[in-house]
């Protein structure tokens, strides 16, 4: 399996004709029209039958399917994977009749096992053959040297105009979206597997994607996908519609080859360097740094949780406990651009993934994965879904979920949520600070919780260890609607500290969502399950 910096995918995928002449059979399965691409032969297909396929896969071997031309395509770096540019001309439905025009990516070095891509229609699918004249590239590029017929690595879907695209699938089973303000950031994926174990992560890919559009309706393509790994293959079908948050529908069955002791469903992936939170670690001249600032989560029984990122000194796994929650997601609350004065990469703009299942999920956990990281390269920020039971082969696991690609939450509590967290010395200015005391302030906004005077609520603080020595919660003066909570704690030792708070009115109503937070000492922590 290939392991890669998922950061140096992005920035590729941000840069970036003697076909054959087709008998009317084939133009057909393309839509009515060639596109000047080359077809492979029809054959039928539906999802039932790549569900079949699928686990007729998990009873045999796991078998690798890296490209026999891995000399050349070792030459194409970085450098040389941005000068290859997908001619418009050759774009799948760049004829306005449904769907989006679809742009294909070419292998390279970071991208070896390719993926073999069809067009379906009316229940025929055909595979689209590579060809060297689908893309502009220089007279001596290594690309130049290979034959036809090797694969493509992933595709895009753009706008009409094909100046843009608003969905990506590119390396193992990683996609995203520019999401509701146009700007990439965090990715999704098919399946983790293995994540933050002692032993090596499995990287699942999509081996083998069919598209579909339906006529007359524009930004729609539904995506099916193959997802084969040495522990576990799936069929997938993803229903995307370009709204004004791309919104995916996503049905998958996985057949496991063997047993896997931490199988993540619907997972997300994202960077998280400092904020507000903690100003010790910016080191940059930037404010903040991060794709996604927080993770929120609408459990199961109705609370709702914001729990905001870190970036700890050792890797560290959280395990939020439920039962069919009703949603999470990694999201970027932030969108103040002075917060973060970056007018090249545009922080402020990154997409929300808001996880919301659409079948009986049971028993299981949230969990966050949170891995040190001192630049903004790299992706340290996991999340995804652990079903509870055992997962090894003969139990078949089906899960259905919508992928909301937004800027903030799509169904918000009409409670106060957390929009800023700071720490910092604790007590009272102009008097003795006690010795070891750390101030932790939270933020709300929203909901009710703007209605309230000082002295109409309190914080309700839980400590996993220490105790709370002085606290209060109060509307901040000349911010309408800014509401503020805070308490002081001694903290002792190097072991984190797992907090809950939430602010509740004198009736005993809760007018805000549950702030959790993790916070570590100066010093470094054992990696754990929280």
């Amino acid at each position: 399996m290939t392991e890669f910096n998922r950061r140096d995918i992005l920035s590729l995928v941000l840069s970036s004709s003697l076909a054959a002449v087709l008998p009317v059979s084939a133009r057909a399965a393309a839509g009515g029209e060639d596109y000047g691409l080359t077809f492979g032969p029809p054959e039928p297909f539906s999802f039932d039958t790549l569900k079949e396929r699928a686990a007729e896969m998990a009873e045999a071997p796991w078998q690798e399917e890296k490209s026999p031309h891995g000399d050349i395509l070792q030459k194409i770096d970085y450098d040389a994977f941005q000068a290859i540019r997908f001619k418009k001309s050759h774009a799948l439905w760049a004829d306005e009749k449904g769907g989006a025009p679809v742009q294909f990516f070419h292998l390279g070095r970071y991208f070896q096992e390719p993926v073999k891509i069809h067009v379906v229609e009316n229940g025929t699918a055909r595979e689209i053959l590579y060809r060297r004249s689908y893309f502009d590239m220089p007279a001596d590029h290594p690309a130049q040297g290979l034959p036809d017929d090797i694969g493509f690595s992933g595709f895009r879907l753009e706008e009409p105009s094909q100046k843009s695209d608003w969905l990506a699938f590119l390396g193992a089973s990683y996609f995203r979206s520019a999401g509701e303000l146009n700007q990439y950031g965090l990715s999704a994926r098919g399946l983790a597997v293995d994540t933050a174990l002692q032993t090596p992560e499995e990287f699942p890919r999509f081996s083998r994607i069919w598209l579909e559009r339906l006529q007359g309706q524009e930004g729609r393509v539904l995506v099916y996908a193959l997802l084969d790994s040495p522990s576990i293959t799936g069929a997938y079908r993803f229903d995307c519609v370009k709204s004004a948050g791309p919104v995916m529908d996503i049905a998958c069955s996985l057949c496991p080859r063997r047993a896997i002791e931490r199988l993540g469903v619907a997972p997300l992936t994202s960077m998280y360097w400092y904020s507000e939170t903690n100003r010790r670690q910016a080191v940059d001249w930037r404010p903040e740094i991060h794709d996604s600032d927080g993770l929120a989560i609408w459990m199961g029984n109705g609370e709702r949780i914001w729990r905001p990122l870190n970036n700890p000194p050792a890797t560290v796994t959280n395990a939020f406990l439920d039962e069919d929650p009703k949603g999470f997601g990694l999201l970027q609350r932030d969108r103040e651009f002075t917060h973060y004065q970056d007018d090249g990469v545009f922080y402020d703009r990154r997409p929300s993934a808001w996880i919301e299942p659409t079948n009986e999920w049971g028993r299981g956990q949230v969990q966050l994965v949170e891995i040190p990281t001192d630049d903004e390269i790299h992706d340290n920020i996991v999340l995804y879904w652990v079903p509870d039971g055992a997962v090894e082969p003969g139990r078949p696991l089906d899960f259905s979920y919508r992928l909301h690609w937004t800027a903030n939450e799509p169904y918000p509590a009409e409670l106060g949520r957390v929009v800023a967290t700071y720490t910092g010395i604790g007590g009272i200015p102009g008097q003795p600070r006690p010795e070891k005391a750390v101030r932790f302030v939270v933020d709300f906004r929203g909901g009710a919780i703007g209605d309230l005077a000082r002295g109409d609520a309190e914080p309700v603080v839980d400590l996993s260890r220490g105790e709370v020595s002085l606290s209060d919660a109060h509307p901040v003066v000349g911010q309408p609607g800014l509401y503020r909570a805070f308490f002081d704690t001694i903290v002792e030792g190097t072991e984190p500290i797992d907090m809950r708070m939430y602010v509740r009115d004198k009736e005993g109503q809760a007018r805000t969502e549950t702030w959790l937070y993790q916070y570590h000492p100066e010093g470094t922590v054992d990696e754990r399950d929280a």
